[in-house]
Formats: structure tokens, sequence, C-alpha cells
């Protein structure tokens, strides 16, 4: 048998002929993925030794080509003013289809943390889901809450390429995780999506390439056609949350034209992914993560490059996720809430289609404002951003953003990673942590700024400069009540001489079951 399944249970989600389709995507397409993965460490070495990356001259025959267009928006993601996120557990996964959103962003990635019961569990609630058959019963209140009349539509987020899936062997090896997510879902779900009048809808994370982009859109052939599904049925909405992918923005809708439903602006992912490629270079060290707003520079001009291209190749642009949550206290309500307002305002303003909230709290904020800009038409793929010319060194300009690094940023940097690590370890891959909620891309913004500042012993205002014995001592104030797993990962990974890309891979073979 060239498969094997590692985990218990779940018979049918893992029924023989899911498990075929498994290792059949995997025989087509590992080979591709390891070869991209390699891709992804030159590159990094190449930066390392101190190139800069730019738009690609291989590829200006695209760019300049102004004929060429999407897939028109397909059922249930003409109009997404606003779209709210979480992992695909039972309790979310009805509030989130009920939540007033027009689309869910299930998420088997970063709001996940990869139990083997966290992402089948997850498969089976959104089969559940689609049948007409999930429910919770509340424990304090006793009352049961179904999925409504009205859901909002399913987009999945399958886990990124540098993923395996250690449950799941064939011929020896772990199969991407990747495929798997992807695969399952398709396989139980995309009939079910289209006799829904609807279709199977993802979100494809971390791509770091136009290249990396053209292996999911020949993965979706190659499963359309498996399946004897119409080719173009699958829609795909790409995050730019690497700084390699921002200058390949076009590339990567042309080469998914058929099957592109848009690009979102990921936000914290994009930050880390800066932090990363970078951090190298006492040039790119970013103040606390509080003063790196959405309106420094080089985040200004990824948001407003990101706008123009979209609309002008017609995909939706999707707005940053807003990762406030609804305190108990009125006073911290009214001024997150402001902020919210305010973030939502400018991307409506700049021509966004829709944004993302992560709490069901902030779905009628998100969608008043887009409202109050779109009024009865569903989206603004008419604005064309002309106005909008962003350079190689806009998108580098990482020098101007104006802060500080305090030490209560690194405080809270810390005591962030810490207690995000304790929640993952734990099965929660969607923590509330100060108010904030917090998931793999903001905890790894946390580790690697202190990386980053550890690395350049970065002056601190006040006088002191961040050192790797004052981390320890704030580590050692922080750690009390958490697992002792949580401070191992952050040392092993904000400490290390070389920083880890990620701080998921080696955890989860270590720590996850």
């Amino acid at each position: 048998m060239r498969i094997e399944v590692l985990g218990n249970g779940y018979d049918e989600i893992l029924d023989p002929k899911a498990l075929d389709f498994l290792v059949a995507l995997d025989s087509e397409f590992a080979g591709r993925r390891v070869a991209l993965l390699d891709t992804r460490r030159a590159r990094r070495a190449r930066y390392a030794a101190g190139q800069l990356p730019g738009f690609l001259p291989e590829t200006a025959h695209i760019r300049n080509d102004p004929s060429w267009r999407v897939a028109p928006p397909a059922a249930g993601l003409v109009d997404r003013r606003v779209e709210i996120t979480g992992p695909p557990d039972r309790k979310m996964t009805v509030n989130a289809l009920n939540s007033g959103a027009k689309v869910w962003l299930a998420d088997f990635e970063d709001a996940l943390a990869p139990t083997w019961d966290n992402l089948m569990g997850g498969q089976a609630n959104l089969i559940a889901a689609l049948d007409g058959e999930l429910d919770f019963t509340d424990a304090a209140s006793g009352k049961r809450y179904a999925v409504g009349t009205d859901p909002a539509t399913i987009v999945v987020r399958p886990r990124g390429w540098h993923l395996a899936e250690k449950h799941i062997v064939v011929d020896g090896r772990p199969i991407s995780a990747s495929l798997v997510d992807f695969g399952l879902h398709f396989f139980h779900c995309a009939q079910r999506q289209i006799d829904a009048g609807k279709g199977p809808y993802f979100y494809l994370p971390k791509l770091e390439s136009h290249r990396e982009a053209r292996l999911w859109n020949d993965v979706f052939v190659f499963a359309q056609n498996y399946l004897g599904i119409p080719q173009g049925t699958i829609r795909a909405t790409v995050l730019i949350e690497t700084i390699t992918a921002a200058f390949e923005m076009e590339e990567i809708l042309w080469e998914l034209r058929e099957h592109a439903a848009g690009l979102n602006a990921g936000r914290w992912d994009y930050i880390f992914s800066i932090i990363k490629q970078f951090g190298h270079r006492s040039d790119f060290v970013l103040p606390d993560r509080a003063d790196v707003t959405m309106t420094v520079p080089f985040l200004r001009s990824y948001t407003e490059l990101l706008v123009k291209t979209c609309h002008k190749r017609g995909a939706h642009a999707i707005g940053g996720m807003a990762a406030f949550i609804p305190s108990r206290d009125p006073a911290v309500n009214e001024v997150a809430f402001a902020k919210v307002r305010a973030d939502k305002e400018r991307e409506a303003g700049d021509g966004f289609d829709g944004s993302w909230v992560a709490h069901p709290g902030l779905v009628e904020t998100c969608s008043e404002v887009f409202t109050g800009v779109l009024g009865t038409r569903p989206h603004q793929l008419d604005r064309q951003r002309d106005d909008v010319a962003v350079n190689a060194d806009d998108l580098l300009a990482v020098d101007l953003t104006p802060g500080a690094v305090t030490v209560e940023g690194l405080r809270s940097n810390v005591a962030v990673a810490l207690r995000y690590f304790d929640s993952w370890l734990r099965g929660t891959g969607a923590a509330a942590i100060f108010d904030l909620m917090e998931d793999a891309a903001t905890a790894e913004i946390a580790r690697c700024q202190v990386w980053q500042w550890v690395h350049h012993r970065t002056p601190l205002a006040g006088g002191d400069v961040v050192t790797e014995d004052l981390v320890r001592s704030i580590v050692d104030d922080e750690e009390a009540g958490l697992r002792p797993a949580a401070a191992r990962i952050f040392l092993e990974t904000a400490l290390a001489e070389e920083l880890p890309p990620f701080f998921t891979a080696d955890a989860y073979a270590h720590y996850l079951v």
C-alpha cells in the first residue's frame, strides 16, 4: 500500500477513494513542491548575501499586456464587503456562517493548531455544514445553535506549501499538508458546493512567487479533471503576504486567471516576511509592532499597488484582518472600534472591495463602512487606480517607518509569543491575548522582531540595548503558568543564531499529535 494513515478515526473522511485521490495528487505534484521549496531557500540565501527583490524582467510582457482579465466573479463571491476568518471547529463554523458576513474563511492554516482532531474534525464540520446537519449547544445556556438559511460563502484556506502532514505518509514520507487540506475538502465538498449554487473556493497562503501559483493552478486543473468537475469551477484568492509575491502580483493573477478570484492584503504575514527575508540588515529593523501601522510608507505602497493590480485585471481586492476582539470594558471598545472603523474606511476609500474581521462583533462595523462607499454596488472593480505609481524602492522603504523600539514593546512581543505558543500547544490556534485575536502570523512577527533586535543589539528608547540576557530575563518573568514547551519554542526560534523561517514546522513535528 502506497499510503498509510497514522492518525486514528475519521474513516468517513479518509475513505479509500479519498485516499486514492491524495495519492494521485502526491504522485503528480510532490516533486515540483520540493523543487519550489529549494528555490525559496536559494532566494533567501541571495538576500542574505545582499541582493534585493525587484519586478521580474522576464515577465514584463505579462505586466505590460493590458488585454487580459481574470475570470468574472463566481456565485457567492460577487459581493465580498465583509469576510470573517476563523478555524473550522464546530462552534466557530456555526457562528461564522451565521455572522452576517458575506464570506467565511474556514482556516486550516494560521488560526488552527494542526492537531489530527482539529484537521479531520474541521473537514467533517464543513461536510456537515453543507449537508445542513451541523449544530452546537451552548453549555451555559443550553441553547442550540444551527446554521441558518442564508449562510456565508465558505472559502477554505489550506496550509502553506512549506508544511507536511505527518499523519499521512505516501511511499514512506509525509505528504504535503497543502494537498491534504485542499484534496480532502475538494473531494468531499466540491459537488456539495456546486449543488448549493456556489463552488469549491480557496484562499492560498504564503505564496512566494508566480511559479508557486502555477503549481496551484495545475493542481486545480488536475483535480477538476479527476473528479469530472468543469474547468474553471474552482476559484482562488491569493494572500499577498510575502515581499517576493508583492513583486509578482500580476504574474500570480495571470497564472491563476481561469481560477483567480482576487488578492488579499495579508498584512501580518507580510510584516513577518519583511523581517524574515531582511532581518540580517540593519536598515530593515522595524520599531515596536504597535508602530507598524498600515499607513507607514512601505505598507501603504503595498496595499495601493494591490488594489491597482486587482482592478486592472478584474479581480477583487480584499483588505487585511482587524484583529481586535470586543472587550467587556466599554472604554476599551470605544477606542478599539474607532481604530477598526478608521482602518476599514482607509481600505474602502482606497478601492478595496471588502475586508476581513476576526470576530462576529466586528461584522457590522466593517459592513457599514464598505456599504457607505459601495452603496448598492457589490464591489468597486470599475475603479481603476491609475493614480498609483509604486516602484521597487517604495515596496522596500522599511527605513522610513517611524517609531521606536521600547522595553514595553520587547516585553509585549515576548508575552504574546509565549502565550500564543502555549495556546497552540493546547490545540487552539486563534487565541484572544490582550484584547487581540492572535494567530500564527502575529506570533511569528513577535518572535522574529525579538530575533532581529537581539541580532542587531538594537538600542531601546531610554538608553539600553536588546540583548539575549535581557530577553531571557523577560521570559523568566512571563512564563509562569504556561507549558514549559512554550518557552522552549520561543527560545529556540527567537534566539537561534540563524532565524528559523517558521516556528510551526518543527513545533508541529515535535509537540502536536
